[in-house]
């Protein structure tokens, strides 16, 4: 009841109360990420908003958080897109559907432009970007923040780049490196040298979101391992970031490391490692 997806009829208690008060749910966009968005565009980069969101509800959230205008920061706008489905489906069981008056309309058998569509696969996506770049292989890179729905599922079926949108960096934030530190000014994200201002910690219930403490056999000391998650972070991820506000301000030439640069566990994160990933005299094993 509470999640009813028919936006126009306000039923349910989340949606109508999201739609009459947007201001206590959202928050807007930073400028820095939105000058960086047109910087991207600017520059020659198509740009791509992909959402499992219908577009009703969509729009509502864009206009809030963007503008009215959100629409111009973007050559492709894909809502409804089912994800991870959008990956891992095929064109004959996830066609591209165009959109009046937010309703969806016949399949498509192709992509042939840049617009606003509805489902879709990332297979005929990608065609169309080969259309728009006239490039036989352009290289995506995909912003997410669900290792289900976005980052696993881009980078397994579509090998797209991916950058992880983590939160969980913010609580459990470690020092920045020295070779972050010796970098000119113009060239540190917004958080370098930032205190944590936001309300991220460590869970006192379950620890570290990086990592865990297994207990030792007998007498024998406890063992420090990667969670789960964490392992998937440095497998999947190209990078990993607290917030798209972290990279804005950066030359769009920016070269980052990533995860797969080196065997070390620390190297995607950006600005810095998490505290938990740093050495500290005790073993650190992966299992």
């Amino acid at each position: 009841h509470n999640y009813i997806l028919i936006f126009l009829e306000d039923c349910g208690m989340y949606f109508p109360e999201v739609k009459n008060h947007p201001d206590k749910y959202l928050q807007r966009c930073p400028e820095s990420v939105k000058k960086w968005l047109k910087q991207l565009k600017n520059a020659g980069k198509i740009l791509l908003l992909i959402t499992s969101s219908h577009s009703d509800y969509c729009r509502l959230l864009c206009e809030h958080v963007l503008g009215n205008d959100f629409e111009e920061y973007f050559d492709i706008l894909i809502t409804n897109a089912l994800k991870p489905g959008f990956f891992s489906h095929t064109p004959n069981q996830r066609p591209f559907r165009t959109l009046e008056n937010d309703e969806e309309q016949e399949a498509l058998l192709s992509l042939d432009k840049p617009g606003w569509y509805s489902q879709g696969n990332a297979i005929q996506l990608y065609d169309l970007l080969k259309k728009m770049t006239g490039k036989l292989d352009p290289k995506v890179v995909y912003f997410g923040d669900s290792m289900h729905s976005d980052i696993f599922p881009a980078h397994h079926y579509s090998n797209w780049e991916t950058v992880f949108i983590l939160e969980e960096l913010l609580g459990d934030k470690g020092t920045v490196p020295a070779k972050a530190e010796s970098e000119p000014l113009e060239k540190k994200g917004k958080y370098e040298g930032d205190e944590v201002k936001v309300p991220y910690f460590v869970s006192k219930q379950w620890g570290s979101f990086f990592m865990d403490r297994l207990p030792g056999l007998e007498n024998a000391e406890e063992t420090l391992v990667h969670t789960w998650s964490c392992k998937c972070i440095s497998t999947y991820s190209t990078i990993a970031i607290p917030s798209l506000e972290a990279i804005a301000d950066l030359p769009l030439d920016y070269r980052f490391t990533r995860f797969s640069s080196n065997n070390s566990a620390t190297a995607g994160y950006y600005p810095s490692p998490p505290r938990a990933l740093l050495p500290t005299g005790d073993s650190v094993t992966m299992k």
